[in-house]
């Protein structure tokens, strides 16, 4: 997990870090799925969900990242795993790696 505090507090280092960039938004507010998000291109590549970060990525890297225990599958509470979607369980270095990677993905596909 974070070695460095909380998820929480890392995500809103993120949410820093890509408040400049093109076609990126940070979280505005308000509550239910995406509402604790940041977006590119209106598209969500990684969000915080009960201090978790969770990131999107090809179905074959998230199940590549739960296999090596790196990641937890995400379900958005539907009882049935998201299979592009994986919450995060690695340390903060590995984590903003992750997320910049999440970017990438979700930027190419809009």
């Amino acid at each position: 997990m974070s070695s460095g505090g909380s998820q929480t507090a890392l995500f809103e280092s993120l949410c820093e870090d890509y408040a400049g960039m093109s076609g990126v938004t940070v979280p505005a507010g308000g509550t239910g799925f995406g509402s604790n998000a940041l977006k590119i291109n209106k598209s969500i590549f990684a969000m915080l969900v009960d201090d978790q970060i969770v990131i999107k990525l090809p179905a074959a890297r998230v199940t590549q990242l739960i296999s090596a225990g790196n990641g937890v599958p995400f379900d958005a509470g539907k009882g049935k795993p998201m299979k592009e979607w994986v919450g995060l369980a690695v340390d903060d270095e590995a984590s903003r790696e992750l997320v910049a990677e999440a970017a990438a993905f979700v930027g190419k596909l809009h």
